[in-house]
């Protein structure tokens, strides 16, 4: 499902942005795959060299790689081949209980205990009220079920090699990163000034810290959850940066169970509240999500009306994404290629809106891959040469010195 807001007068300054919004390890797959679509479709577009990314939770991961020059075909060799020379993604490090804290909470049970039982020596009855031991004993639980250290340290390794960096100051685009700080519900976007100092790694860290899934990350003395919690994409982020174009992709959008084709184990259509508790939750997440976004993308026209703004979104009808687990990476291939179809049948039945519009910005549609219906996303994903760290080094130095003559070239031209 893809919504297009035409600008009212183009500008020429031929800058364009990037929003990836949050989704959980599914919807940061769904989002891989769509970017990848993008990628290979159209010509002219380059995702690694955008002037502004702005990345929120799982979409704070690719947000970050992209603006550190790594390519959609390295990053689903990464997560999704595994025949990456690069990094090696382990699922379950990312899956590792929260072990330090369960027992950090677990010492303080005698001091808890001893103060209850003081309580209810003064007044039982209120001291054993359910709501009462509920306060009094609710610091037992953990704030996150699994420990999200190995995010970090995962990130901090891939953008402290080959040239890339972990420093938002010496990135060649600008990036942001949205977090919220638990205390106050501030939204925070690392990377601009003020926080341009904490390091990449902890910043998108802090930005994945899904409630009750991850515990708040401690930067500079304050916690930082999910950026989703004030905002699903923060597209104005990029929006204010004076672009041209900005391309927004949202993997979560609410479920329509009248619309969708039962799947192969179901003799008909059954509604959400059959499938207990978490379809109920999911639809609920997808569908608080996607209203924050619809309203501020209503908005957006009105407030930019001289930037064009595309937003890539699944299917309402598509029940295979709906019934994933929004946690799980077993199913990553499955919904990346998923997404990647959706993208290319998107840009076939809008090219005539699309076609005019993207060229203004220089960017053309390459029809053999738009128009090839049967097409996966392993096609292009050839085993990349191994690179040693001063191979690496060397062919983005080269990269560089091409796209300054590029460049050049254009410059003498125009």
């Amino acid at each position: 499902m893809l919504s297009i807001h035409s600008a009212r007068q183009r500008g020429h300054n031929g800058k364009i942005g990037l929003a990836i919004a949050g989704g959980g390890p599914i919807g940061g797959m769904y989002e891989l795959g769509a970017l990848r679509a993008l990628d290979e479709a159209l010509d002219g577009l380059d995702l690694t060299r955008m002037d502004c990314y702005v990345g929120v939770s799982s979409g704070a991961f690719l947000a970050a790689g992209l603006a550190n020059r790594m390519s959609t075909a390295e990053m689903c060799r990464i997560f999704i081949t595994g025949t990456s020379d690069d990094a090696e993604f382990r699922p379950e490090t990312f899956l590792r209980p929260n072990v330090g804290e369960y027992l950090r909470r677990a010492a303080s049970l005698p001091g808890l205990y001893a103060d209850w039982v003081s309580r209810l020596l003064r007044s039982p009855h209120r001291a054993t009220r359910w709501s009462d031991l509920f306060l009094r004993f609710g610091g037992l639980v953990p704030t996150g079920i699994f420990d999200n250290q190995e995010v970090e340290r995962f990130l901090r390794d891939i953008f402290t090699r080959r040239g890339r960096s972990n420093d938002f100051r010496t990135l060649d685009a600008d990036l942001f990163v949205v977090a919220v700080d638990l205390d106050s519900g501030e939204a925070v976007r690392f990377g601009e000034q003020g926080w341009d100092d904490v390091p990449i790694s902890r910043a998108v860290q802090a930005s994945s810290a899904l409630p009750g899934l991850y515990p708040p990350v401690e930067i500079g003395g304050r916690h930082f959850l999910d950026g989703a919690l004030r905002r699903t994409m923060h597209a104005s982020t990029v929006l204010d940066r004076g672009i041209d174009l900005m391309i927004g992709v949202n993997p979560l959008v609410p479920f329509d169970a009248n619309q969708a084709t039962p799947q192969a184990d179901q003799a008909e259509q059954v509604g959400l509240a059959s499938g207990g508790l978490p379809a109920v939750l999911s639809q609920t997440l997808r569908t608080l999500l996607q209203s924050r976004m619809q309203i501020g993308m209503e908005k957006y026209p009105l407030r930019y009306p001289d930037i064009d703004q595309l937003v890539f979104e699944p299917n309402a009808d598509d029940s295979e994404l709906f019934f994933t687990n929004l946690f799980s990476f077993s199913s990553r291939h499955r919904v990346c290629q998923l997404a990647y179809r959706n993208t290319l049948a998107d840009l076939r039945k809008r090219a005539a809106t699309l076609k005019p519009m993207l060229a203004a910005h220089g960017i053309r549609y390459n029809e053999d891959i738009v128009q090839d219906r049967n097409r996966s996303i392993l096609a292009g994903l050839d085993v990349a040469p191994r690179m040693t760290e001063t191979t690496a080094r060397l062919r983005r130095a080269l990269d560089d010195v091409d796209q300054l003559v590029s460049r050049h070239r254009a410059a003498r031209h125009s």
